[in-house]
């Protein structure tokens, strides 16, 4: 190990053994700022006036962590921004060179569940069942009719089909007290089957709804009507069936707890699920601005520093004759820390500031601005 020899001042990169993943090793580019990028980091800690103890392949090292590093908080910011849009879509295809539209994909999903509460859609199948209805009897366990018709685990009672009927088929109920009157359903036009059909003058719709409500509330309130209650799918008729009810199918709607709870709806395979598997590959280094690529000297540096100060960290002193040399460890280690963090927070601010709700802020403001120095243009006045 003590024969291996130290920087020398010079280097040439070789594709394929200089960097330990060889991220970059087929990019012209890259290759020829490796050199650069070594001589500038040695000469940038002391060289040629200190030797500095490392190696053309820890330059190297440190420059393909930089870019990589580079590419990965540029991409985790991508992800952190456009997360609920890239959710969904397939993995096949890298998304470094992609410009990400905002959709509503995830959200329409969650509210696909909220649907299939109200029963207006969703992707949990709705199942129809029937049992036979028995006089003097009230009371039916819903989970025993469906077990003893094979369906197995837990269910729930989405709908009884056990109603009046509705309020519009009674529209001319002489109780209600909301009728208008007018008794001509112009037959001779074809329109007494029609609703509301009863006038010569067109209502707004929410007078036709109150009138509904009205009935409604009539034969709640005045009459003797039937409904059920549903309660730990143990459901109850009112009033107790009575008269020619054997053999009378009641129905009714159900789903399956399993199926609704079930989080893998889409079925579909190599889709982004996470941050994990969000297709961003390492970035193409001849594609990186000279901002960016100035980041990575500088975090390619910051690392060298770290690499050295722990090489040096092995001897605090070393004796040479007559006297001794105490090595800057500390002082290389404190600078490498303190700078790579500093490139960090610089790198994150101003991707904070690209971020789709800062740039539309700044138009807001931009606009909210330039609206009140055009109100101090004079306007010409025309005469005609």
């Amino acid at each position: 190990m003590s024969n291996i020899a130290i920087w020398n001042g010079t280097s040439t990169f070789v594709s394929g053994s200089s960097t330990p993943f060889g991220f970059y090793d087929t990019d012209s580019t890259f290759r020829i700022d490796a050199d650069k990028v070594a001589l500038w980091c040695s000469q940038r800690m002391g060289y040629p006036l200190v030797e500095i103890e490392l190696q053309s392949g820890s330059f190297y090292t440190a420059f393909e962590e930089a870019v990589t590093t580079y590419g990965n908080e540029v991409y985790q910011w991508k992800i952190r921004e456009n997360y609920l849009s890239m959710e969904g879509n397939l993995t096949s295809s890298a998304f470094n060179n992609t410009v990400i539209t905002p959709n509503l994909g995830t959200n329409v999903r969650i509210s696909e569940t909220y649907a299939t509460e109200a029963g207006s859609g969703g992707k949990v199948n709705f199942y129809t069942g029937s049992f036979t209805m028995n006089v003097g009897q009230q009371d039916y366990d819903m989970d025993a009719i469906l077990a003893s018709q094979g369906i197995s685990g837990s269910v729930e009672i989405k709908r009884i089909f056990f109603e009046s009927p509705p309020a519009i088929v009674r529209y001319f109920d002489p109780y209600a007290g909301t009728g208008t009157g007018i008794q001509s359903l112009l037959e001779s036009f074809g329109f007494g089957q029609m609703s509301p059909g009863i006038n010569f003058l067109l209502m707004p719709i929410f007078f036709d709804v109150m009138k509904v409500q009205a009935i409604e509330f009539n034969d709640q309130i005045r009459k003797a009507a039937y409904s059920f209650n549903l309660v730990n799918n143990k459901l109850k008729i009112f009033p107790i069936p009575t008269g020619n009810v054997d053999g009378y199918l009641m129905f009714f709607e159900y789903v399956l707890i399993d199926e609704r709870n079930s989080v893998t709806v889409d079925s579909r395979k190599n889709l982004v699920t996470n941050v994990s598997n969000v297709p961003y590959n390492n970035p193409v280094y001849n594609q990186i601005n000279s901002i960016g690529k100035q980041w990575i000297r500088q975090y390619a540096l910051a690392l060298c520093k770290e690499m050295l100060a722990y090489i040096r960290g092995k001897y605090s002193t070393v004796p040479i004759p007559g006297a001794e040399i105490t090595l800057n460890q500390q002082d290389l280690l404190a600078d490498a820390r303190s700078e790579k963090i500093a490139l960090l927070e610089q790198l994150r601010a101003m991707l904070d500031q690209t971020s789709r709700k800062i740039q539309l802020e700044q138009q807001s403001a931009e606009l909210d601005a330039s609206l009140k120095v055009f109100t101090n243009v004079p306007l010409p006045i025309y005469i005609f």
